[in-house]
């Protein structure tokens, strides 16, 4: 999938985005082979724990989703996985926008994953704010070393992801 393999991605966010496509355990599919376990998300506590509850349908990851993205997709923002691969993949985008959606798709769902599990093995959750500080800083992280390297397409890169923070 050209939304999930990507120049300038990092290789653990991609493994991560590959393996949450359809292969990850959530509590819906570790359900299916062994019946009579609670699958309610861990996170919101609201929800069937599925790959699309859990990105980004889950009031916890929508939020940080949201804070992330609405300023780039603006008035095509959407929590749907479907819609959301069909932006991912959408080449008509300006390729600042496209890496920045890519990369904040990739950031959120590798720290989702990483809270959701410290939660079910006793840690505590991050706070909202505190998470989506962390991943707006490593996407800046990741946008300063392209910037460094002089990726050709990236000039402007960080202005331009300071202008979608709303």
């Amino acid at each position: 999938n050209r939304g999930i393999w990507f120049s300038q991605a990092m290789p653990k966010f991609v493994f991560m985005a590959w393996l949450s496509a359809d292969r990850l355990s959530t509590l819906g599919r570790i359900a299916k082979w062994n019946p009579g376990i609670d699958t309610t998300c861990v996170l919101c506590k609201g929800g069937f724990e599925s790959r699309n509850h859990l990105f980004f349908e889950c009031s916890y990851t929508g939020e940080v989703w949201e804070f992330l993205v609405k300023g780039i997709l603006c008035n095509s923002f959407t929590n749907s996985w479907s819609e959301i691969m069909e932006i991912l993949t959408d080449l008509n985008r300006e390729k600042k926008s496209l890496f920045c959606i890519r990369y904040a798709f990739q950031a959120v769902r590798y720290a989702v994953w990483r809270e959701r599990n410290k939660l079910r093995h006793g840690d505590k959750l991050l706070p909202l704010s505190v998470l989506k500080r962390m991943i707006d800083k490593g996407i800046r992280n990741r946008i300063t070393l392209l910037s460094r390297h002089g990726v050709k397409g990236m000039e402007g890169l960080m202005q331009y992801w300071f202008s979608t923070r709303m």
